[in-house]
């Protein structure tokens, strides 16, 4: 599996990519035009809680992989996970309006999917 992940704030640049936001909030200022998405799966996002406790904290990376990924163990998120792996069947870009796609659960996401 090929899954990549950024920003969707980027300009799109290959058609053949399925193009999935995997935020719980639609970005600021960004239309669906713009946006050119395939899907959102915002099911998949973290809980409220956990998103607003890592406040994307590079120091807290570590701790919000460990507990976003015990969250993608049951129920709706393990659900919309399995989904993505369906998508990921062929070439996929999860998409992320964080500044700093390396520390967001895209990154988290990518990484567990590609696996």
């Amino acid at each position: 599996m090929r899954v990549r992940f950024g920003r969707v704030y980027d300009e799109p640049v290959d058609k053949a990519t399925t193009r999935v936001l995997v935020d719980r909030l639609w970005p600021r200022g960004m239309t669906k035009e713009r946006a050119a998405l395939d899907e959102w799966c915002k099911q998949v996002a973290p809980s409220t809680e956990l998103r607003q406790w890592y406040g994307h904290d590079p120091d807290k990376f570590a701790e919000f992989r460990r507990r976003y990924e015990a969250e993608l163990a049951a129920g709706e998120q393990a659900r919309q996970l399995a989904h993505l792996r369906e998508l990921a069947e062929k070439p996929l870009l999860l998409l992320t309006a964080s500044k700093n796609a390396d520390i967001s659960e895209a990154a988290v996401l990518a990484a567990l999917l590609n696996r």
